[in-house]
C-alpha cells in the first residue's frame, strides 16, 4: 500500500469532511447528529390540541421537548376531539396526547382502517362525575347521594332548565352519559351546556363564592380542584360493561387510564419525535401544575411548558431514552 505525504493526507482529510456534512444535511427529513449522541429530525410534527386547558399543558411540554432536543417543528391545532382523529388518515395530525376512550372511534380508525395506533398510557388517571360546590356538601350533607337529588332538583332551577333542575355539562363534545343517565336514573334535571372548560370553571367558582346551588359535570385532573374542593355525587358504583349501550347507561364514569393515540404513519416513520410521545408520561400533579401556570397564572403555554421543562430535567431525559 502506498503511503500518502502530508499534504495529500489533508486533502483526503478535508473531501470526508465536506461528504459529511452533505450526508448530515441530506433529505429525509430525519439524519444523525454527532452532538446529541441520537437521531434529530426537520420534519413538522401535527399535535392535536382538544379543548382543556389540561391536554394543553401536556401537548405544549411534549411539542417543547421534541422542538428543542430534536429540531422539529410543531403545529398545534386546536380540534375537537373527533375531528382530531379524522384527522390521522388525512395526514393532518399526527399525535393526540390525552385520550379519554373512545371505543367507537378505536373500532373505527385503528381496527378499520387502521390510520391510527395505540401509543401507551401517558401516565394522568381520569375521573369523570357530577360535582356540588363545597358549601352546599355542608348546608345539604345527603347531597352527595344520587337518590336524593330529585328532592334538592327545585334548588338548582334556571332560566335554561325547563323547570327542572339544572345539570351544567362543559363543551358538547367532551365525552359524557350525563342525558342517558338523567333519564334512565329518573332525575328531574335537564342537561345544560355551559360551553367551554373555562364557563365551566367560571360557573362553579361563583357557585362556592356567591353560594349559589350548582350541580355539574367535572373531571380529574384539573388544577381548579385545588382552589375549589369540589364535592363528587355518588352515582350508582361503574361495573365492567356498566356503559357498553350508550342509551341505557345508569352507572357512575370509571377511572381511565388516559392514553395517547398517533396516526399509524407517524408511529412508523422512524422519526425520533414519536419515541418521545411514545416514552412521554407524567403524573395528575405534573399536568394540573402547568395547566395552572396557563390558566390561573396566565403564562403563555410555550412558557409554562419550559418552566416545566427546566424543572425536571430528569423525567424529560426519561423521554428522550
Amino acid at each position: 500500500m502506498n503511503k500518502l505525504t502530508p499534504k495529500a493526507r489533508l486533502i483526503v482529510a478535508v473531501a470526508a469532511s465536506s461528504v459529511l456534512a452533505l450526508s448530515a444535511c441530506g433529505g429525509g427529513g430525519i439524519s444523525d447528529s454527532s452532538s446529541s449522541g441520537g437521531k434529530k429530525c426537520d420534519t413538522t410534527v401535527n399535535i392535536a390540541v382538544n379543548p382543556w386547558v389540561g391536554y394543553e399543558a401536556s401537548a405544549h411540554v411534549v411539542g417543547k421537548t421534541i422542538e428543542s432536543e430534536l429540531g422539529c417543528k410543531v403545529d398545534y391545532k386546536d380540534l375537537k376531539e373527533e375531528v382530531s382523529w379524522q384527522g390521522f388518515g388525512k395526514g393532518t395530525v399526527d399525535v393526540v396526547i390525552e385520550d379519554w376512550g373512545h371505543p367507537a372511534l378505536e373500532k373505527k380508525y385503528v381496527e378499520g382502517d387502521k390510520s391510527a395506533m395505540d401509543a401507551g398510557l401517558n401516565g394522568n388517571i381520569g375521573q369523570i362525575g357530577w360535582f356540588v360546590p363545597p358549601w352546599m356538601v355542608k348546608k345539604y350533607p345527603d347531597i352527595l347521594d344520587y337518590k336524593n337529588l330529585n328532592k334538592y332538583a327545585d334548588l338548582f332551577k334556571t332560566s335554561e332548565s325547563g323547570g327542572k333542575g339544572q345539570l351544567l355539562d362543559g363543551d358538547p363534545s367532551f365525552v359524557t352519559n350525563d342525558e342517558a343517565l338523567v333519564k334512565n336514573l329518573k332525575l328531574n334535571f335537564k342537561v345544560v351546556y355551559a360551553g367551554s372548560e373555562a364557563a365551566l370553571i367560571t360557573s362553579f367558582r361563583q357557585a362556592e363564592k356567591n353560594k349559589k346551588p350548582l350541580i355539574g359535570y367535572f373531571y380529574a385532573p384539573q388544577w381548579f380542584l385545588s382552589e375549589v374542593d369540589l364535592q363528587k355525587v355518588n352515582l350508582p358504583p361503574y361495573t365492567d360493561g356498566c356503559d357498553a349501550d350508550p342509551a341505557k347507561v345508569a352507572c357512575d364514569y370509571p377511572e381511565t387510564k388516559l392514553k395517547k393515540v398517533v396516526a399509524t404513519k407517524f408511529g412508523k416513520s422512524g422519526n425520533p419525535a414519536y419515541d418521545v410521545v411514545k416514552n412521554f408520561t407524567w403524573t395528575n400533579d405534573d399536568q394540573n401544575l402547568v395547566a395552572k401556570y396557563i390558566a390561573e397564572d396566565k403564562m403563555d403555554p410555550e412558557d409554562a411548558a419550559q418552566k416545566w421543562i427546566d424543572d425536571n430535567p430528569d423525567k424529560v431525559k426519561a423521554w428522550l431514552g
